[in-house]
Formats: structure tokens, C-alpha cells, sequence
């Protein structure tokens, strides 16, 4: 598995080293910062580290702490770095505005969150806890806060990545959408326990999803929705609080 990831992180690594290049290239001014962020390094996981390192920290110390604990957790599970590479792609897969992975590597603030998140998620599970907790308070800053006890597969895509507050022992799935506004996390009843969410869900912007639920495969949360109870696979959920419709016709028998 280590060896995949390598392999995957180099072919994504060389195209977007080949996007740089061709982008300072055509703009010296701008090929300056790229020179920096992108062509300084040797691979995906620094220049990955190097650029939460930016995004987090406030002051040259700081951003060169950020960057050592990202560095470490890519070094220590290079399957980190094939799900970076992963939900890099998945943006380009689902933002129709979006053609290259360059430009949202550096300025989609939700991708670097979300890398921070893995990296916090890496150091709660090596008992770095207090470091854990450091990377989420700073990455909230990005308008993002996902509790280091989350957790999330692989090309997940905040779009907008505005307001989202993902909570402790929330499960997400692969190729999940979040749009701006979502929060997720547990309801009030006792023993309190956490959503899951399945494989290629979509949740609309503003939706809130609560409690001991799970969301299936391929479901759609509808903006705005208050969802506190199951959402079969494949349906959508609307409103508040949120009714269900669209759902697939079941089986007939043979």
C-alpha cells in the first residue's frame, strides 16, 4: 500500500510541478510565488507541508512548527498522501469551474483544511493530543473546524468551505461533497453518539445533520435541512425538519 502511495503521489506531483512550471513561465510576477511554494520542493508531502505550514501559522516560527508535525505525519503514513492526492482530484472532478490541480492546491482554503484535518487526525492517533487539538484551533481559522476524532475518507470535497463544523466521531465516507454552512455532530439524547455519513453522499449548504443517524450511500441533504433520523440510500432529504423524497423504487421480486 505504501509503495501505491508513492507511486500515485508522483504521477499527481509531476503534473502539478508541470502546472507551475508553465505558470511561472508565463508570469514571471507570479512564478516568484511558485517558485517558493511549489518548485522548492522535492515532492508532494513537502510542498503539501509547506503550504499548511502557511495557511496555520501566524509567524515564521509558528509556520515552520505546522510544517515539521504535517512533515512527520506524511513520513509516517504515506497513505496520507495518496488521499491528499486523491481529494485534490476530486475537486477537479466536481467543480466544474476547475480544470487543473494547481490552482486549487494553493488557493482552496477547504483543501488545505481538510489536509490539516489529516494531520491532526494522524497526531490524535499517535497520542500527540494537545498538538491535535493546536492544529484544529488554528485551522478554524479557514472557517473550518473538524474534530481531530473524525473521521473522514478519501476524496471528500468542502466546496466553498465556509462554516462547516464537523464533530467529534462523526464518520464520512468517500467522495463525499460538503457545501459552506454544514455542521454535523452529536444531538442531545443519551449516550450521545454521531452521525455517519456513506459513500458519495451530497450535502447541500446549510444543512444540519444530528445525532445516532446514518446517511446512505449516494444520498442527498438538501440546503438548509434539519436531519435527525435515518436517510436511506439514494434518497434525498429536504426541509426542516427534513422529510425524504426521490428514493429509489424498491426491488421487485423475481
Amino acid at each position: 500500500m505504501a509503495e501505491a502511495a508513492i507511486m500515485v503521489s508522483d504521477g499527481l506531483w509531476q503534473r502539478v510541478r508541470g502546472e507551475a512550471q508553465r505558470g511561472a513561465d508565463a508570469d514571471p510576477v507570479f512564478g516568484k510565488a511558485l517558485a517558493g511554494t511549489i518548485l522548492a520542493h522535492d515532492d508532494f508531502a513537502a510542498a503539501l507541508s509547506d503550504l499548511i505550514g502557511r495557511r496555520l501559522g501566524g509567524s515564521a516560527a509558528e509556520r515552520a512548527r505546522f510544517s515539521a508535525f504535517s512533515f512527520d505525519a506524511f513520513r509516517g503514513s504515506p497513505d496520507l498522501i495518496e488521499v491528499a492526492g486523491r481529494d485534490l482530484q476530486a475537486i477537479a472532478i466536481h467543480d466544474p469551474a476547475i480544470a487543473d490541480l494547481l490552482p486549487p492546491l494553493l488557493h482552496f482554503k477547504g483543501y488545505v483544511a481538510l489536509q490539516a484535518w489529516r494531520v491532526s487526525n494522524w497526531l490524535w492517533h499517535h497520542d500527540h493530543r494537545d498538538a491535535a487539538l493546536l492544529f484544529q484551533n488554528e485551522a478554524s481559522a479557514l472557517q473550518v473546524s473538524i474534530h481531530p476524532a473524525a473521521s473522514i475518507g478519501s476524496s471528500v470535497y468542502l466546496d466553498h468551505a465556509t462554516g462547516i463544523v464537523i464533530g467529534a466521531n462523526v464518520v464520512i465516507g468517500d467522495e463525499v461533497t460538503i457545501l459552506q454552512n454544514v455542521s454535523i455532530g452529536r444531538g442531545s439524547e443519551l449516550p450521545t453518539r454521531s452521525p455517519r455519513i456513506g459513500r458519495g453522499v451530497y450535502i447541500g449548504g446549510g444543512a444540519t445533520i444530528l445525532g445516532d443517524i446514518s446517511i446512505g450511500d449516494f444520498a442527498k441533504i438538501g440546503a438548509d435541512a434539519l436531519v435527525t433520523s435515518d436517510v436511506p440510500a439514494g434518497c434525498t432529504a429536504v426541509g426542516n425538519p427534513a422529510r425524504l423524497t426521490n428514493c429509489p423504487e424498491p426491488a421487485s421480486a423475481a
